[in-house]
């Protein structure tokens, strides 16, 4: 393999591989000393056309904890601003030989019209509304290791399901684990057509979430909404939001994750998001596991893993 574009470029056993690796990095950050060798002399670019916090700083540390050469590119500063297009700019990086490009785009479909056109290997970091498949994998690496499985699992996503690249990447991968998933949101935030997930729909909380082991809160997308989808913030945080109350439905010991960034107090009370229940800084922690496990499996070329 070597893009990774969307989920659906992955089986279940190449997920579960990639999970079974992640394990191995993930004690990496508890070391004394978290740097490996394992990509020394490897070059890695995160080329990031939108705003990010998590991904972009997790694909930095990783890359630096196992010793590859990091850039990150600050599109505001480069020559895109200047007019310069997206495959001149892709091709100016391939002339510099990296080994692997970390790509986030705002249209649906860039890290596929990239990794059609460069040699080196392409990491789709989220693109428009399409696809988010790095941020599926740490969300299952979270439930695997909290739950010890995934399989049997019922999953509630909650949110705007319609405009949500995690959505899309998780309905993928959870199922395809044996997770049963729920879309859950209201019919203006559902996907037009939901058929290609096999997933339930619910356009009411308390049916969605009723016995379920898992809610993942989606954010509410103020740059993408236009203002007719939802009567107001408040409306939905009061028919949609995850608090103590609509908790008190799911399965008593059911878990909250959130991708981030989190509009406290919309789709999630702050005593939820901080609550025991919670994973969300779990997610944090396990996305730099995952992603250290998919530059080592894109660009390790046969170095060993860290030990246990």
């Amino acid at each position: 393999m070597k893009h990774l574009l969307t989920i659906d470029d992955i089986s279940a056993d190449e997920a579960i591989g990639i999970l079974d690796t992640s394990e191995a990095f993930f004690e990496v950050a508890k070391r004394p000393v978290k740097k490996v060798p394992t990509l020394r002399g490897k070059t890695v670019i995160n080329l990031f056309y939108e705003n990010s916090t998590r991904t972009r700083t997790s694909f930095e540390l990783a890359g630096k904890r196992m010793s590859a050469d990091v850039i990150n590119m600050s599109v505001a500063s480069s020559s895109v601003k200047k007019g310069e297009s997206l495959y001149d700019t892709v091709k100016t990086l391939e002339a510099m030989h990296p080994d692997i490009v970390i790509v986030r785009h705002g249209a649906s479909g860039a890290p596929q019209y990239i990794a059609s056109r460069v040699a080196f290997s392409v990491i789709n970091a989220g693109d428009g509304t399409h696809a988010h498949p790095t941020q599926a994998l740490l969300d299952a690496f979270t439930l695997r290791r909290a739950r010890g499985r995934i399989d049997g699992l019922t999953v509630a996503i909650c949110g705007d399901i319609a405009r949500s690249r995690v959505a899309r990447s998780n309905a993928l991968l959870l199922t395809k684990l044996g997770a049963k998933v729920r879309f859950v949101a209201p019919r203006t935030l559902l996907p037009a057509d939901s058929s290609a997930y096999d997933v339930e729909v619910y356009e009411e909380l308390e049916a969605g979430i009723a016995g379920v082991d898992v809610i993942m809160a989606l954010r509410i997308q103020h740059e993408r909404l236009a203002g007719s989808l939802l009567p107001s913030l408040r409306e939905y945080s009061r028919t949609f939001g995850i608090n103590d109350a609509a908790l008190s439905l799911a399965d008593p010991d059911c878990l909250v994750m959130h991708p981030g960034p989190m509009n406290r107090g919309v789709e999630i009370s702050p005593e939820v998001a901080d609550s025991p229940r919670s994973l969300v800084l779990n997610q944090v922690e396990a996305g730099l596991a995952v992603r250290m496990a998919l530059l080592y499996l894109f660009a390790g070329e046969g170095a060993d893993a860290p030990a246990d």
